[in-house]
């Protein structure tokens, strides 16, 4: 149930134009944009906008409730986005295509940039903005976002307890298991630096992937050798710069939820039933791509 891309067929008021069709359309329309369509408008049939704009619900009457629940749904698209990127990047690294690699991996980082950046729409809420409706959210909680969960099983942390919720959900829920299942990116850059000559023991490569990586001297020490080389032809350090700055990125991500979390609730208990503040503080003690960063202390 690997999930390789996030493409459909384009809709069928969406038709392709070459060059030259461009060009007569801008000459038979005097240089202004063309304001007669046969059928829907191509942008909207692409763009999927109208339906976009329908998928707010509010549950109140507070304005400041549609900040909240735009701002979520953004960060669910960039998860989403994200997660292709990851999903790309594996399938070139499991090709030796090392170079190819690093654009969806520099791709998700900016992706992960704009998430970040997504959390300056929430500023304004204080504890009293967010108490005007947060009773209405009931047990809803950002904790409960599939797509989170298929970002941070992709980024090597795994938790099989944290696909319980899902249980229900048939489809979400195997999907969810699949990617559990699977190698993550790290799992796939070890196995693709055992296969460029790197020792790595087995037990890292053969393994299983629903648990999470333990960090390994002979994986920090691969790094230290592979850094050691600046040159220009080093595709691997490379990689690891790339996979430094989505990891970097991630981070900043998850200490923003918690300042967002301080600032419009304090230490209250989550509505999802967790301890709220203190069960994100413990969370971010996994780290991405570990001996990315361990190694540093050696280089």
């Amino acid at each position: 149930m690997e999930q390789t891309n996030l493409r459909a067929p384009a809709p069928a008021a969406v038709r392709p134009a070459t060059p030259r069709q461009r060009d007569a359309r801008a000459a038979r329309n005097g240089g202004e944009p063309t304001l007669e369509f046969t059928e829907r408008v191509p942008y909207d049939a692409y763009v999927q906008a109208s339906t976009l704009h329908r998928l707010q619900q509010p549950l109140s009457s507070d304005p400041g409730e549609m900040s909240f629940l735009m701002v979520s749904q953004i960060m669910e698209l960039y998860f989403g986005l994200t997660c292709h990127e990851l999903r790309e990047t594996q399938r070139l690294l499991r090709a030796d295509r090392v170079w190819d690699a690093l654009a969806p991996l520099r791709r998700a980082a900016l992706h992960l940039e704009g998430l970040n950046a997504a959390w300056k729409g929430l500023r304004w809420m204080t504890p009293a903005d967010f108490n005007r409706f947060r009773n209405l959210l009931g047990e809803g909680s950002g904790f409960q976002s599939a797509m989170y969960r298929h970002l941070e099983f992709l980024l090597g942390l795994r938790d099989e307890t944290l696909v319980r919720p899902f249980r229900r959900q048939t489809e979400v829920y195997g999907e969810l298991r699949a990617t559990l299942a699977a190698p993550s990116v790290w799992d796939d850059v070890l196995a693709l630096l055992a296969r460029q000559g790197h020792a790595l023991p087995a037990e890292l490569l053969d393994r299983d992937f629903a648990a999470e990586h333990e960090p390994h001297a002979a994986v920090e020490a691969a790094w230290v050798r592979i850094y050691a080389d600046a040159g220009p032809e080093n595709h691997l350090r490379l990689l690891g710069e790339a996979l430094t700055e989505v990891a970097e990125q991630f981070g900043d991500w998850r200490q923003h939820h918690v300042k967002a979390v301080q600032r419009t609730m304090g230490a209250k208990v989550g509505s999802g039933g967790s301890a709220g503040l203190a069960w994100l503080q413990r969370s971010m003690a996994r780290v991405v791509f570990p001996e990315l960063w361990s190694a540093r202390t050696a280089m």
